[in-house]
């Protein structure tokens, strides 16, 4: 993973300066300042290599190539989500991608038979999620994400730039909306998602993942049927991220 990025809160500039001194700017910028100013060398993009993906890592293979990008291997993904993966990993030349994946004995003890998504869905994703990501940023002070603000009611006041626990979290795209997204997709001739075409907008883990009709938002499909919006990578209480699988089912 490289050197340790050993850093405090105080070793960061506050992100509310940082959030307001980009609004207005473009995403390339807010990257760029990322990658060569704010943390060269110390930034990892984190990316589900899902429907919109190729936006945010077109961005920064245009930027640093060489960025290591993290994607968490859940076991539990379509076999389409891997082809793309590998087709958008040799269109864009990323040459450092890394995969994380649960540890076994923790899917031994908590998941022996494969379903827990089924019965717990949030330790489920605790424990291929949330504990992989933990240890895949252990080496990093700063991550980015392709989180946008239109996507769910819980993402609207996202910023651009926040505290994640030791680190910061750089969302550069996060005021762009579909039409955006569409519009830098089709400018630059990337590949979609082959899963797009059925109406899957928003995708993640095959089990908890389903299509979206035309009146619903992109991320309706993930967790259909339930109150969760969100894997748990990116829920944050009073300011800080949580990743913490709650008492009595460690």
């Amino acid at each position: 993973m490289g050197n340790e990025v050993v850093c405090t809160k105080e070793s960061w500039p506050d992100p509310a300066v940082l959030d307001r001194l980009f609004t207005g700017a473009s995403a390339q910028d807010l990257i760029t300042y990322t990658l060569k100013e704010l943390a060269p060398g110390r930034t990892s993009v984190v990316s589900s290599f899902g429907a919109d993906s190729a936006v945010l890592l077109h961005l920064v293979s245009r930027i640093a190539p060489d960025t290591p990008v993290i994607f968490l291997e859940t076991g539990k993904h379509f076999p389409e989500t891997l082809a793309y993966r590998e087709e958008l990993v040799e269109r864009l030349g990323l040459t450092d991608v890394r995969i994380a994946r649960p540890e076994p004995a923790r899917l031994r003890a908590l998941d022996p038979g494969g379903n827990l998504f089924d019965r717990n869905s949030d330790l489920c994703c605790a424990i291929r999620k949330e504990e992989p990501l933990e240890k895949a940023l252990s080496g990093f002070g700063v991550w980015l994400t392709g989180r946008r603000r239109h996507q769910t009611a819980e993402r609207e006041a996202m910023p651009l730039v926040e505290r994640d626990g030791r680190r910061l979290k750089v969302n550069p795209l996060a005021d762009w909306d579909t039409g955006d997204v569409s519009a830098y997709r089709t400018i630059h001739e990337l590949p979609r998602h082959p899963l797009v075409e059925f109406g899957y907008l928003s995708i993640g883990c095959a089990p908890c993942t389903s299509p979206v009709a035309e009146n619903e938002d992109v991320r309706a499909g993930r967790w259909r049927g339930s109150d969760k919006a969100e894997c748990g990578i990116h829920i944050t209480r009073s300011g800080e991220t949580v990743r913490i699988i709650p008492a009595g089912e460690q």
